[in-house]
């Protein structure tokens, strides 16, 4: 993994007011809480939290952030608000992490093996992504950057479910790890028929049912008028 380093002050003024003037100023408030500490307030520069949060491994990663004191606390992101139509962060909230407690995050799932899919190469299906992330928890030393799925070997009408995944050792998958007995999963990606062929699919499924249930009539009809012949003779 990338380190991530994030330079704060420690903040005292309180409410809108005072959150207008640090963002006035370049810098985004922010808090820090957990860890069986008090929360404590802070600010970050703005273009530097931005920079950080062009890269995806940001929002799943263990964060150092720096105070003008030298102390320095891990960390990860927890919460994200951005101005609804500016370019702007508003606010950040980061929880604290200890190396025995477990957290849950989500994490990016990463495709591989898209161009030389099965369906997709040889049988002109199209790949459906039903997840972009999950969520899983493990120890704060065995968070995930990412989970990696590989579809190379998937065909027309294949599913992967979340107990198809292959995740790191003391990760588990929050959905599987309380679900309840019989509790359908999630699924994650599939191979799928274009819709057009799909519908000519179905057609040509309905037609040969259709004429199968003429053929059927059609001997039951002669088998009748044999009866009906056979009576008659008699």
């Amino acid at each position: 993994m990338d380190a991530f380093e994030l330079n704060a002050e420690i903040r005292t003024g309180k409410g809108r007011a005072e959150s207008r003037r640090l963002r006035r100023q370049g810098r985004v408030p922010g808090v820090v809480y957990g860890g069986n500490r008090e929360p404590a307030l802070i600010s970050l520069g703005h273009n530097e939290l931005n920079r950080s949060l062009d890269n995806e491994a940001f929002f799943s990663h263990i964060i150092k952030i720096r105070v003008a004191d030298g102390r320095s606390q891990q960390v990860v992101l927890r919460d994200l608000q951005r101005h609804p139509a500016r370019p702007f962060i508003e606010h950040i909230d980061f929880m604290r992490v200890t190396a025995d407690e477990k957290l849950r995050m989500s994490v990016p799932l990463h495709f591989v093996g898209e161009e030389e899919c099965v369906g997709v190469r040889v049988n002109n299906g199209i790949l459906q992504r039903a997840l972009n992330e999950i969520e899983i928890e493990c120890l704060p030393r065995d968070l995930p950057e990412y989970i990696e799925i590989d579809v190379t070997e998937l065909d027309i009408n294949e599913i992967l479910h979340l107990s198809d995944l292959t995740v790191p050792e003391g990760v588990d998958i929050v959905e599987l790890l309380y679900a309840e007995e019989g509790e359908e999963e999630s699924p994650v990606v599939s191979v799928r028929l274009p819709r057009a062929e799909a519908e000519e699919d179905d057609e040509g499924e309905a037609d040969e049912a259709e004429a199968a249930e003429e053929a059927d009539g059609a001997e039951a009809e002669a088998a009748d008028g044999d009866d009906d012949g056979d009576n008659a003779e008699g």
